[in-house]
């Protein structure tokens, strides 16, 4: 049985999806059979997975439906052991109010997920923004959790939060591991950073945050603009090499 890794933040633009689509890409150069499923109406997913030219725009929204079969919606990449599963035509929707509902009220995403488990050695879900209906959703159905916040002082607001909310599903769902924050972009010898990165230091237990972290990098936007992992792409920027690395690590626990 695999493992279902959500990847949820308190708020947009921490690199949420560039950590969800790292992550999966550096498990599947490590021969991990891993598929990346995008539940965010967003659907940033597709611009930087690695999906080939002409790939499908249909995804999980139009299983959910019943449009299509969950054959089709599972899409290959230039890596042989990573597949995505887009969020689909959902992103063309004004008002996600029905897509939300649809997910918390029915078993459609959960026995997915499972099924996704039984053939996948880990499982990425990237989820929306916040700790709505959908992200509560995919936190109840999945056995890890990985939170990226932003090397900035905004965490210092937001930390608490998400630590409430996490608090409060892993104590209904007891299988819910917590594997720990990620502070993203950070710059080193910036003022606020270093400070926010104390804070964080100071005030969370050393082990629910990472010691690694991942540096603002213009590999990580540029390697989205080409619609590839950094990983793939760029694989000797630190930023490439830092998701390397906590992918290693997140194998060996997952192994343990």
């Amino acid at each position: 049985m695999g493992r279902i890794l959500a990847i949820v933040s308190q708020k947009g633009g921490v690199g949420k999806t560039t950590t969800a689509v790292n992550l999966g890409a550096a498990f599947a150069r490590r021969g991990l059979k891993t598929l990346i499923v995008d539940v965010d109406p967003q659907g940033s997913v597709r611009f930087g997975a690695g999906l080939k030219k002409g790939h499908a725009t249909y995804g999980f929204a139009d299983y959910l439906n019943g449009s299509r079969p969950l054959r089709d919606v599972i899409l290959p990449t230039s890596l042989p052991w990573l597949r995505v599963m887009l969020v689909g035509s959902v992103v063309d929707d004004a008002d996600h109010t029905d897509y939300a509902n649809q997910i918390a009220e029915g078993d459609i995403l959960p026995k997915m997920l499972e099924t996704a488990a039984e053939r996948c050695d880990v499982v990425v879900v990237d989820t929306p923004p916040g700790l709505g209906h959908i992200t509560r959703r995919v936190l109840a159905s999945s056995d890890r959790v990985l939170v990226p916040l932003q090397a900035e002082p905004l965490v210092l607001q937001t930390t608490p939060q998400i630590f409430r909310a996490i608090k409060d599903i892993t104590s209904k769902h007891t299988a819910l591991a917590f594997d720990g924050i990620l502070l993203t972009m950070y710059e080193a010898g910036n003022t606020a950073c270093e400070r926010t990165v104390q804070y964080v230091r100071a005030n969370v237990p050393a082990n629910l945050v990472f010691d690694l972290m991942i540096p603002r990098s213009s590999a990580l936007s540029d390697a989205f603009a080409a619609g590839q992992p950094a990983v793939v792409r760029s694989p000797s920027d630190p930023a490439s090499q830092a998701y390397v690395n906590l992918a290693t690590r997140l194998a060996e626990r997952f192994a343990g």
